[in-house]
């Protein structure tokens, strides 16, 4: 059973939901608003590098997804004072992963592609990558039914 992410159209919230069924599950109505439009969001996501290590075969693979690896070797290397480098990088995990990117989402990756200051960015748009815990993400970590 996966857990989706949601977020609302109306306050914005990114909300946690448990999908039982795939095959007749439905865009949730949001429990905190009530506001029947939600959209589906790319989940932040971790591997445990410990457990990728231990379930490897000795000389092979670090990991089931050699284009996962890649791309988290990717990640380590990029230039966080590289605006255009970050947006490459997000682009492609959006590419690769092959969920729907929100509008807003593919606007910051435009624009940090194009080398606009990621700060510039934020106090214009927000911060639309929940780092903040006051953001839409906003520390709800209840898993609701869907």
């Amino acid at each position: 059973m996966p857990i989706y992410e949601y977020q609302c159209r109306k306050c914005r919230r990114v909300l946690n939901f448990l999908v039982r069924s795939v095959t007749a599950h439905s865009a949730p109505v949001c429990p905190k608003c009530g506001h029947p439009e939600m959209e589906r969001v790319l989940s932040r996501f971790a591997a445990p590098k410990r457990r990728v290590e231990a379930a490897a075969p000795s000389g092979g693979n670090t990991s089931p997804d050699p284009g996962m690896d890649r791309m988290m070797a990717e990640a380590d290397g990029i230039d966080e004072n590289d605006p255009r480098a970050m947006g490459r990088f997000m682009r492609t995990m959006a590419e690769e992963t092959g969920e729907p990117v929100p509008d807003e989402m593919n606007e910051v990756i435009r624009r940090l592609e194009s080398g606009e200051d990621p700060e510039s960015i934020e106090e214009q748009m927000g911060d639309l990558l929940g780092e903040d815990p006051g953001g839409p993400r906003g520390g709800d970590t209840t898993l609701y039914d869907a």
